[in-house]
């Protein structure tokens, strides 16, 4: 069952609180929605990621976020570019 994220969103949708690690399945549900931000098959630079995250959150670490998502498979990268896990961009692709 997926978690709702309203708890941690304000009025904007914005993302403004990371659960405890006691509450994953909502961690989860937040890097889902998170994912969703980013185009498949599109690449985008660390400060693209860290400013996009930056927008759609209320969180002084998007950095952290940014962690998250790749420790979890969400994005992937090879250091200096980064994507959605499920697609890989084409060569000399990026948002």
């Amino acid at each position: 069952m997926t978690k709702s994220i309203a708890d941690f969103q304000d009025e904007h949708g914005r993302v403004t609180g990371w659960p405890s690690d006691r509450r994953r399945a909502h961690q989860l549900a937040i890097l889902d929605h998170l994912k969703n931000l980013f185009e498949s098959g599109a690449g985008y630079s660390r400060e693209q990621v860290i400013q996009l995250l930056s927008d759609h959150t209320t969180l002084e670490d998007p950095a952290l976020l940014l962690r998250e998502l790749l420790e979890g498979d969400y994005l992937t990268g090879d250091g200096d570019v980064f994507w959605r896990a499920d697609g890989r961009p084409a060569a000399g692709r990026s948002s």
